[in-house]
């Protein structure tokens, strides 16, 4: 077995606290999610979301989105969601939904994106227990797909050691098995009125039937 990869089990906290001990220390880890595997970075560390940035290559005026284990963490990023994003947030979460949000004024990671995108924040609660169990044990995560900027998202282990190999990150590749949902839908909310930015696996007339 290739030494960076780790098979995460359920009931087994060995993986996961060591993916969050290198998240900790500013690497990059590759998790598996409820839609396709991601890279994950700690967002409150600079030198990682420009480690994750360089990785994948993906141009820094797109911003990263976060996620989060549940409302405490929501709130730490984007405090009280307003109408809109509230209503989809109970609604679909845990699960494929991307909720573009006003930022909280003291969450100042730079996460990418234009200066203008800067004072909002895309929020996610995933389905999945073994990156809902990294973010309860580190925090929220700046995640992307699993891929190479302009590639195919990765839906198994196997396919990130080759889209990444000969290349020193991600450090580690936690091994969830085959994780090939769709991207996540991405809705920008603002008050009580909200947009579709990216149809995904939820389906806008499912999000907004009658729209």
């Amino acid at each position: 077995m290739n030494d960076r990869l780790r098979l995460v089990t359920p009931g087994d906290r060995g993986p996961l606290l060591e993916a969050a001990a290198a998240l900790a220390d500013g690497l990059v880890v590759a998790v598996p999610t409820d839609t396709v595997y991601g890279l994950a970075a700690d967002p409150t560390q600079p030198e990682a979301i420009e480690r994750l940035f360089s990785l994948k290559g993906r141009p820094s005026d797109v911003p990263l989105p976060v996620l989060v284990a549940g409302p405490d963490q929501v709130a730490q990023v984007a405090g009280d969601l307003e109408v809109a994003a509230e209503a989809l947030a109970r609604r679909f979460w845990p699960g494929p939904l991307t909720l573009v949000v006003p930022r909280r004024p003291g969450f100042t990671a730079d996460l990418g994106g234009p200066p203008t995108a800067r004072s909002t924040i895309g929020v996610r609660r995933p389905d999945h227990g073994a990156v809902i169990g990294l973010c309860e044990l580190l925090g929220p995560l700046a995640v992307t797909s699993a891929n190479l900027h302009g590639q195919p998202p990765a839906t198994t282990a196997d396919e990130i050691l080759e889209a990444f190999a000969g290349l020193d990150q991600p450090a580690l590749v936690l091994d969830g098995g085959r994780c090939d949902g769709l991207p996540s839908s991405v809705v920008e909310c603002r008050g009580p009125a909200s947009r579709c930015l990216r149809e995904g696996a939820l389906a806008w007339d499912v999000i907004h039937p009658g729209r």
